[in-house]
């Protein structure tokens, strides 16, 4: 099985370039982040043309999130399902035969300290009290997206430069791994320990021919798939030629 997670950074523009990526590399499961779309802008004709389901929670201008399977999407959930009054599109998930998998766009943050710093680190503690509620770390689930938070060094192309930054500051790593010991492993770096690999790019400075990047985009499983995973990698090709989003997919492969 071929499980990916991929920010379009809106699938309008990103559409044509998605359909081929599908047909090319036909994962079974394809999660998707910042659709930028409502429901009702979301291209289900095109792609259920193509042979895909999809499960989709929208939003105008801003975020949303998406499922797409070969296989029938059940037991679809949109939200936190908290007690929070939230609008923002942020997480849905959806079961595909024995697999549960979730497609998550953790806030960005802006800049430390301010209130949509606060909303991230608060999201990301929310996402955690989600799991404990509605699943076990001994069912087969992967919880797949952009984190907007790179783990550790050998993620980031300059340490200390983006330390301070919401992407790789202290804090945003601490709530990432606070979020993933509830029970989940980086299927990528079961595959990979070496650094330099990453998954966002800044559209500005000549950052990807420079590969000043920073791994952003994760695939995070519990113990029964990570005994699955049987590869995993960054399609940096993605990233190439006209009109890409700034981000790559991930793709992991499990038994």
């Amino acid at each position: 099985m071929k499980l990916a997670t991929w920010n379009v950074n809106s699938i309008r523009a990103r559409l044509a370039r998605l359909l081929a990526w599908l047909e090319k590399h036909q994962p079974d499961v394809l999660c998707l982040q910042e659709l930028k779309v409502q429901d009702e802008g979301f291209p289900f004709e095109a792609l259920a043309a193509a042979g895909w389901q999809a499960a989709v929670h929208g939003q105008p201008t801003y975020n949303g999130v998406a499922i797409l399977s070969r296989q029938p999407l059940e037991d679809v959930r949109r939200g936190l399902d908290d007690e929070v009054d939230d609008l923002q599109a942020r997480l849905i998930s959806a079961r595909v035969g024995d697999l549960t998998v979730l497609s998550a766009y953790v806030p960005n943050g802006h800049e430390v300290g301010s209130d949509k710093w606060d909303y991230k680190l608060a999201w990301l503690k929310r996402l955690r009290r989600h799991l404990e509620k509605h699943h076990r770390p001994e069912e087969p689930l992967a919880l797949c997206g952009d984190f907007n938070v790179a783990p550790e060094a050998r993620d980031v192309c300059d340490p200390a430069r983006w330390e301070p930054t919401v992407l790789y500051h202290p804090q945003a790593r601490a709530a990432l791994a606070e979020l993933a010991s509830w029970g989940l492993q980086d299927a990528f770096r079961l595959h990979h320990q070496e650094g330099g690999l990453y998954s966002w790019w800044d559209y500005r400075m000549l950052a990807f021919p420079k590969n000043q990047g920073l791994r952003i985009d994760h695939v995070l499983v519990t113990a029964p798939l990570a005994r699955r995973c049987r590869a995993a990698r960054i399609d940096r090709d993605e990233r190439k030629g006209q009109q890409p989003s700034d981000h790559a997919p991930v793709v992991v492969e499990l038994d």
